[in-house]
This record gives C-alpha cells, sequence and structure tokens, in this order.
C-alpha cells in the first residue's frame, strides 16, 4: 500500500489511521444502478456531502484517490493544532514564573511531541473510516482516480458510475514556488513536516500567511532556531494591520528572525545544510538553514479528472462555480477548498451542506450569505469575522471602529495574557455589526458570539443585553456593548436625561 507523504510506514499509530482511511485489502463494489449522487474526494466537504446525502435517503458513491479525511484529517488542522498545543503548554512551563510557579525542567521530548500527533489523528480519523461509512451510513465507497466519462457519468479503476448529480470534492495540495534549488532541499510542507522525529536546529519558513506562522512559532518554542521570509512588508496581510503588527512583535520577542520585503532568489544545498539568497533583504542575504518548511499557498486538486470534456470549467485557482455552487455542467455541482476563496474546514462543512440541498432538493442557497469567520492559531490567535477596518475603507463602507483592550479585561490581567484586543466595525450611526477582529490566547472559541450575531441579524446592543459571566475573557465583548452605549449618550440625550431627572426631584 502507498502511504500518505505525511503517514509513517512503520510508525503503529499511522497504520492504524491508514488501515481505517485506505484500508489496504479494500475491494471496491459493484456499482448499483443510477447514484442520486456520487461525491469525488473524501475531504471534509466530500464527507458531509456523502453522509448527508445518505442520511437522507440518497443513494450515494463515493470516490476517494488517496486517503479519506483529506488533507485536514491527515495534513492539516488535526496535525498541526496538536502540534501548537504542544508548544504551548512548553511555553506556559518556562513562563510560569510570572505567576510565582517554577518547574525544575522544561525540556521538549520533540519524539514523544509527534507521537502523540500521530496517536490522537489515528483516534480521530476512525470518524472518517471507510467502513463505517460503507457499514454504518451506506456509502458506497469506491478508492481509485475519478475520471468524468459522460455528463452523467463518473469512471473509477474500470467501472462506471451513473449518476444525477456528482459534486467535485478533490481539495488542494501544497503549492511549491519554482525557485531554482528549492526542489534539491527537499522541502517539507504541511503535507510532510509532520513525518520529523528529529527536531531541526534551523529551520527556515518560507511564507508568512497563517499555516507559516503557526509554525514558526511552534518550532521555535521546541528550540528550533526559526527564520520566517516573507514577501510582504507585513505578515499575515489578510488580517487587520494591528493584529498583524502586535502577532510580529510577539514571533520576534521569542527569537524568530522575521525577513519582511523577502523572498528567496535561489537555493544550494551540501551535506545536510540548505543555504538561501534571499533578493530584497535590506541586509543578511544569505540564510543557512538544516530544513526549509514551505507555505506559499495551495494548488487545486484537478488532475484526471476530465473535467474539459464534460464542459466544466477550471482555473488556476480551482474548478469555477455559481453562487450555488453549480459548475457549467448542470448535473455537476463542487463545495470546499477545490472551489472557494474560504479555504478552512468550516467552510467545506457549510458549502456541503448548501450543495446537497441545491443539488438533491432543486434548492437557491448562496454561497454569498454565509458567515464565515476565520483564525490563525498562534499564540496570540488572531480571528476575525465580517470586514476588518481596511477593507471597509477599500469598500467605501462607513463604519465606527470601537475597541476594548484585553489589558482592560480582569480575567485577561489575571490569566496573564493581555497582550490583544477585541475589536468590532458597525456601520455607521447604527448598532450592525459589520466584522469583528480577536486577537487574544482563546479568539477562536470566543468569535462565534459575533458571527452569530451577524448571522442572525443582532446588533451590538443585542450583545449589551446579554448577561456574560464574570471573569472570563468574553467579557471584553460585553465591554464593547457597553462603549457603543456611550457613543448614543449624546450631548442632547445627555441634556433631556438631565431635565428628566430634575424633573423628578421636585
Amino acid at each position: 500500500m502507498n502511504f500518505h507523504p505525511n503517514l509513517l510506514a512503520d510508525d503503529p499509530h499511522d497504520q492504524a489511521l491508514a488501515a481505517d482511511v485506505r484500508p489496504p485489502a479494500w475491494v471496491n463494489p459493484v456499482p448499483s444502478g443510477r447514484y442520486n449522487l456520487v461525491v469525488i474526494g473524501a475531504g471534509p466537504a466530500g464527507l458531509v456531502c456523502a453522509a448527508g446525502a445518505a442520511g437522507l435517503g440518497a443513494r450515494v458513491a463515493l470516490v476517494e484517490r488517496a486517503f479519506m479525511g483529506g488533507d485536514c484529517l491527515n495534513a492539516g488542522c488535526v496535525p498541526s493544532k496538536g502540534m501548537v498545543r504542544a508548544a504551548r503548554a512548553l511555553a506556559d512551563v518556562r513562563n510560569g514564573g510570572r505567576f510565582g510557579v517554577r518547574a525544575d525542567r522544561a525540556d521538549c521530548d520533540f519524539a514523544a511531541v509527534m507521537e502523540r500527533i500521530r496517536r490522537l489523528r489515528a483516534g480521530i480519523g476512525r470518524h472518517d473510516t471507510a467502513r463505517r461509512f460503507r457499514d454504518e451510513l451506506g456509502v458506497e465507497v469506491f478508492f481509485g482516480q475519478a475520471r468524468f466519462a459522460g455528463r452523467d457519468c463518473v469512471e473509477v479503476e474500470g467501472r462506471q458510475l451513473l449518476f444525477h448529480r456528482a459534486a467535485i470534492c478533490t481539495g488542494t495540495r501544497a503549492a511549491i514556488p519554482p525557485i531554482p534549488g528549492l526542489a534539491e532541499a527537499r522541502p517539507f510542507t504541511n503535507e510532510t513536516v509532520f513525518t520529523l522525529s528529529r527536531l531541526p536546529p534551523r529551520l527556515a519558513v518560507i511564507g508568512g500567511g497563517p499555516v507559516g506562522c503557526e509554525l514558526a512559532q511552534a518550532f521555535a518554542r521546541f528550540g528550533s532556531r526559526v527564520t520566517l521570509i516573507h514577501r510582504g512588508a507585513r505578515i499575515l496581510e489578510r488580517e487587520d494591520t494591528d493584529a498583524a503588527v502586535l502577532l510580529q512583535t510577539v514571533l520576534v520577542r521569542e527569537g524568530i528572525d522575521l525577513r519582511l520585503n523577502s523572498a528567496v532568489a535561489r537555493v544550494s544545498s551540501r551535506d545536510g545544510t540548505h543555504l538561501l539568497y534571499l533578493a530584497g533583504a535590506d541586509e543578511a542575504p544569505l540564510i543557512e538553514a538544516d530544513a526549509v518548511l514551505v507555505a506559499t499557498g495551495r494548488v487545486p486538486n484537478l488532475e484526471g479528472l476530465g473535467l474539459e470534456a464534460v464542459g466544466i470549467a477550471s482555473t488556476e485557482a480551482g474548478v469555477r462555480v455559481d453562487d450555488r455552487l453549480r459548475t457549467a455542467n448542470p448535473r455537476v455541482y463542487a463545495a470546499g477548498d477545490i472551489c472557494s476563496p474560504c479555504k478552512f474546514t468550516h467552510a467545506a462543512d457549510a458549502q456541503a451542506r448548501i450543495l446537497l440541498a441545491n443539488a438533491l432538493f432543486k434548492g437557491r442557497r448562496k454561497v454569498s450569505r454565509l458567515v464565515v469567520p476565520r483564525c490563525t492559531y498562534t499564540d496570540p490567535e488572531i480571528a476575525q469575522v465580517g470586514i476588518n477596518g481596511q477593507e471597509a475603507q477599500a469598500r467605501n463602507i462607513a463604519a465606527t471602529t470601537l475597541t476594548v483592550e484585553l489589558a482592560d479585561v480582569d480575567r485577561a490581567v489575571l490569566d496573564g495574557e493581555t497582550e490583544g484586543f477585541v475589536r468590532v466595525h458597525l456601520r455607521k450611526n447604527s448598532g450592525t455589526i459589520l466584522g469583528a477582529t480577536l486577537v487574544g490566547r482563546h479568539a477562536g472559541e470566543t468569535i462565534g458570539e459575533l458571527s452569530l450575531a451577524i448571522t442572525a441579524g443582532l446588533g451590538i446592543d443585542a450583545i449589551g443585553r446579554t448577561i456574560h459571566p464574570y471573569p472570563t475573557q468574553a467579557e471584553a465583548i460585553r465591554k464593547l456593548a457597553d462603549a457603543y452605549n456611550r457613543t448614543r449618550l449624546t450631548r442632547p440625550v445627555q441634556t433631556l436625561l438631565a431635565g428628566w431627572l430634575r424633573w423628578q426631584r421636585r
């Protein structure tokens, strides 16, 4: 059996995972007539499509060419957050002196960290097993390369699957930039970095987006000397400027050599050492590293599908769909990273639900109506929903911006987690929430309240009427509502209220 590039063939946990998500002795079923839905790709979007349709009584076929669970389980969210959490635990031990806590040791057993990640991933992977989808959910699971053989037919391993509707959910993979010498350095990506069992003493990370920042901080905390190279003037260019700058300060303080406005021109490798030559660097244009990690974006998995033959348009970004997730072939839909600029597991899940309603039941649900939060799981985390200040300005949207610093929130002070803030953008002269940015250790857990408010059309005043437990860091959101109410207390209103209170004293 060919192993996923992020699984170790000799590791018992990875062996158990592979046995679940790509059983070596699996025999593809004989197609059972026309399917209500053929799903291509068993990542988050495909699994939700297949399970949801089968649960509604549809006849479903699920085709996967590699391992079920997709990037999220095997190489993305699950292992990376396990690594982030281990690094945070180590940082907490080292910083215990702030709380009067003394620890004799604060060492990193990197091999144990990685073993834990593989063990937990194998356990989580049991939700995505081929046998579960076949035996419990009634989905016919096929392994192999899917190819459209007609406008209503998919071929896999020599067998033809006729369908009423099909869903392309093949996802994306890590992009490797065409830098001379980079391929010879055998760089790691999120798909391969979790095979490491020894900590690289020197690590060069190319790309200052979410993946690059998360892994750079984690490896630095484990003890690697990390250099983070980014083309832009600041990291996380999609995010609120203040949020990104705050995180930059933290990363530099934790020992990361941050190279902004820089690009790798070429790489040379010799005797296990990689030399990265930078273009556009103000100083020290040469970096030496024992390992290189590339985190410069994603490319869609379109190879071998035969889209052109059945009239399905695609670009370098993926499959083209309309607002209802329909491709140019009216029988075929798509969901998840393969067609969405929002490349998150939770976005893929939401799109899969829209696909089911529209493809199977003639629904008219639109992706543009989704409210999709996002989070970068650094420490502190940066979470965003709706638009930020830069986006409001670019769209000429008149907005009122309110900010509460975590240093003004009692629980954050007690937790020693005062670096961060909660910021909301309101439509001018209104309590309507346009967007919010949260920076703090629990930002990803807290953003849900504001996401719900935007989704349900609740204004900031509704949050102000909601009692938040004290002391919690989420109380910062309630403080935003208090700040909004103070803006409504204008001079004429104050004069009117004061007059009313004077009249009551008569």
